[in-house]
């Protein structure tokens, strides 16, 4: 008898074929329904990555000057002292998840996590052999775990996954709450997972990573986002001094290494701020035409936009199937948004997700098209 999968489908790879197909037929869509910057790597990156194409044949290899760049921007941005050999470098920012979880946890232990959240930390927990916990997080606490949702469990969960900036709602974990929750999961004996993979995309000042206040958490980072990077799949775990063996030898037999070219082409990106900066201007700019216009279209319950580059708003006042009103908002206008049941399978289906990673001048188009569609039906 074949047990069911435990891993559910990304629904909004569902509506993104569907806006290919229309794209393929001649229409015009934008794309808003992925987290993913519409920039490519930095320039001088893409130089380097030429460079060593045409002079290395490549082979397996962990970068030691990356790893050690990689810790000098804990010290530079968070004053925290993370030697080279607790970085492993992965093949993005979801290998380094998987070996987060299967390093510290075991089948059987239950993992809290923030309801809504990013699909893939149900379906990681969930792959392999964890039960997930998933906390309802709304207004009240800026869809993000409090140290006092953690003090409430009972029993204590084995871990906890936090995100800040988070997907889908772009909140922060505020430094103070930040502290509150690594002290009641050093109290209670919960270990943290914590996905900073946003680090750098803020709109309200500096982010802090859990590091600064829990010494034995799992972090998790890559350079898709701030780092413009996607296509490159190069990340890194940041692991507890009892847990870095572990997680090598997850990295070794699971994925060998990260992509050698990818390395190279990464740590000249660290270097690459001024470059980098300009995309953070362009989401802030993005963010203001989009809080903006929202108030005109009727959508006036949103999360706090504070980082990332999504906006999580509720659509409830229009359906109770936000995968059916976003298709048909992709077929009316063109513009292709994340249904929200895919980051909350309790109350996603009155929630949509905009990402404003696209061009400012997308950004524009996409307003102009969706305002008058759902000014129609207030």
């Amino acid at each position: 008898m074949q047990r069911p999968d435990p891993v559910e489908p990304f629904h909004a790879i569902a509506l993104s074929r569907l806006a290919r197909q229309l794209e393929a037929e001649g229409r015009s869509i934008i794309h808003m329904e992925f987290g993913q910057p519409s920039t490519g790597a930095p320039a001088a990156a893409i130089a380097r990555a030429q460079h060593v194409l045409a002079t290395d044949p490549g082979s397996y290899w962990e970068s030691e000057p990356l790893k050690a760049r990689i810790a000098q921007l804990y010290a530079d941005r968070h004053g925290v002292s993370v030697a080279p050999e607790r970085i492993v470098l992965t093949c993005g920012a979801s290998p380094a998840l998987v070996l987060a979880l299967s390093s510290a946890f075991r089948p059987g232990d239950v993992i809290a996590m923030a309801r809504p959240g990013y699909v893939a930390y149900r379906n990681n927990v969930r792959a392999l052999g964890m039960t997930p916990h998933e906390i309802a997080c709304g207004p009240d606490s800026r869809y993000q775990i409090t140290a006092a949702h953690l003090a409430a469990l009972d029993p204590a969960p084995a871990g906890v996954i936090i995100a800040s900036p988070a997907n889908p709602t772009g909140t922060i974990i505020p430094a103070d709450e930040l502290a509150a929750i690594a002290t009641v999961c050093s109290e209670r004996g919960i270990r943290i997972v914590s996905d900073e993979i946003y680090r750098g995309l803020s709109f309200v000042g500096p982010v802090a990573s859990a590091l600064e206040f829990a010494p034995d958490a799992l972090v998790v980072n890559g350079f898709s986002k701030y780092f413009s990077m996607v296509g490159w799949r190069l990340g890194w775990l940041v692991a507890p001094d009892d847990l870095v063996g572990a997680a090598r030898a997850r990295m070794g037999s699971l994925f060998l290494t990260a992509p050698y070219l990818s390395q190279h082409a990464g740590l000249v990106a660290m270097d690459c701020a001024p470059e980098l900066e300009t995309h953070v201007a362009r989401y802030a700019a993005n963010r203001a035409l989009m809080l903006a216009a929202l108030p005109a279209m009727g959508l006036t319950r949103i999360a706090p936009p504070d980082g990332a580059f999504y906006i999580w708003a509720d659509v409830g006042h229009l359906t109770n199937d936000a995968m059916a009103l976003a298709e048909q908002l992709l077929r009316d206008t063109g513009v292709a948004t994340a249904p929200g049941y895919d980051f909350d399978p309790v109350d996603g289906h009155r929630f949509l997700r905009f990402s404003f990673a696209v061009s400012t001048p997308l950004v524009e188009e996409a307003l102009a098209r969706i305002t008058p569609w759902f000014q129609a039906r207030l």
